[in-house]
């Protein structure tokens, strides 16, 4: 593969994971944290191709296919899930009666 390639997917996955990282951080709100999570995942798709087209790169590969898991968990939960507003809210009161 060619190595310009493959430093791109190396460092593009590098710096979107420090960006994502970021933004979770900073606690802008789960629109931005479902973003952010967005961003996990194409951090994981290139750092897999990375670490399965790199010789001796595999540990990283298999760690960012768990990644991508837990990412799109992330991306479902923050983004595109009906009851995320729900859970935004956090535990619902009764209303008073009366």
């Amino acid at each position: 593969m060619n190595e310009a390639v493959l430093t791109g997917l190396q460092y593009y996955g590098a710096v979107a994971a420090t960006i994502a990282a970021l933004l979770v951080s900073l606690d802008l709100g789960r629109k931005w944290t479902g973003y952010a999570m967005v961003v996990f995942v194409t951090s994981s798709l290139a750092l897999i191709a990375w670490g399965f087209l790199q010789p001796d790169s595999e540990g990283i590969g298999m760690q960012n296919v768990v990644l991508l898991v837990i990412n799109a968990v992330g991306v479902w939960r923050y983004l595109l899930s009906p009851h995320r507003k729900d859970a935004a809210d956090g535990p619902q009161q009764a209303a008073p009666a009366g």
